[in-house]
């Protein structure tokens, strides 16, 4: 039976919550986001919650999200885009990627704004940011490589456009048509320059050695002919003698990834992606909260992620 606006309203006044949040999207079972923001509103001793809305349903969200108790929500697949029509106001981030992870409000004249922004990038920005030692040396002013074609690969060359002092963005994907629809999107939003889509071993071969890799594909193991040659361009990238930084984005059902660990024995440094759930997660807060990040307990946050995390591992032995 489909859920209904006031059955999610019951669902948050039987929680007993002063204030509720939503989780927007399908196939959330294994999402770690209310867990995460649990552990921030507890430490805050704030009584909210974030709810799992398995829908997408765009309708029953905008009717759910005017509850008055409602601080907003997060939205993930496949409502990112879907989602934008609908607000009031975009950050730039949201408007230049052309996704929306996160819904908040604003007051204006008496009614209540529905706002969106774009966190994921803060997420790919500030994973570096706090587990690189030594930017400069390791990816500013070289190349970087962005592994995929979908939204989160969007995300990530904003991030590294804007924020990280890269020269030329590789692309490397198994899907030549995603690719040349990337770089379309980022060009016509102001962020496409310098995007080299690398398609050849070739083509990797000549290529200066990238600094910062972030690496946006499931976990498997490549099985048609354009995986596996997406995954040899991707060797040989991580084969120069340069070693830097990879934030491997994948962290369902573990962050301990094929591609991570391949990059490690290869003498890169490699980041988790809960690492970039959780900075994603904090610069939400900042929203519904307003605390700024400093103000929001950031360690407790990673401890309580890592401890799910290894629970979540043995659990499958």
């Amino acid at each position: 039976m489909a859920l209904s606006a006031q059955d999610g309203i019951n669902e948050a006044e039987r929680a007993g919550l002063d204030k509720h949040g939503y989780l927007f999207g399908k196939k959330l079972t294994h999402s770690l986001s209310p867990f995460l923001h649990q552990v921030i509103y507890d430490h805050l001793n704030l009584h909210w919650s974030q709810l799992r809305l398995d829908s997408s349903d765009l309708q029953l969200f905008l009717d759910l999200v005017q509850h008055p108790s409602c601080f907003g929500a997060s939205v993930t697949m496949p409502n990112k885009v879907a989602i934008i029509p609908y607000l009031d106001e975009m950050t730039d981030e949201c408007r230049d990627v052309g996704a929306c992870n996160t819904v908040f409000f604003k007051n204006r004249n008496g009614r209540r704004v529905l706002c969106g922004t774009n966190t994921d990038v803060i997420g790919i920005r500030d994973s570096f940011f706090y587990n690189v030692k030594d930017p400069a040396l390791t990816y500013h002013d070289r190349p970087a490589l962005v592994i995929g074609g979908g939204g989160a690969a969007r995300s990530a060359i904003y991030a590294l456009r804007k924020w990280m002092n890269v020269k030329e963005i590789y692309l490397v994907n198994r899907d030549a048509s995603e690719v040349e629809a990337v770089i379309r999107d980022c060009a016509s939003r102001g962020y496409g320059q310098d995007l080299l889509h690398i398609s050849t071993a070739g083509q990797a071969r000549n290529a200066a050695g990238p600094g910062a890799i972030v690496a946006c594909v499931p976990d498997f193991v490549p099985q048609t002919a354009e995986e596996k040659l997406a995954r040899q361009i991707t060797e040989i990238l991580l084969d120069k003698e340069h070693k830097g930084a990879m934030l491997e984005m994948c962290y369902n059902p573990t962050p301990f990834t094929a591609l991570g660990m391949l990059a490690e024995k290869k003498g890169w440094d490699v980041i988790l992606g809960t690492e970039a759930l959780i900075w994603q997660g904090l610069e939400q807060d900042t929203y519904w909260t307003g605390n700024t990040i400093e103000g929001l307990p950031a360690e407790k946050v990673k401890a309580a992620i890592a401890a799910n995390v290894a629970q979540r591992s043995q659990a499958k032995l």
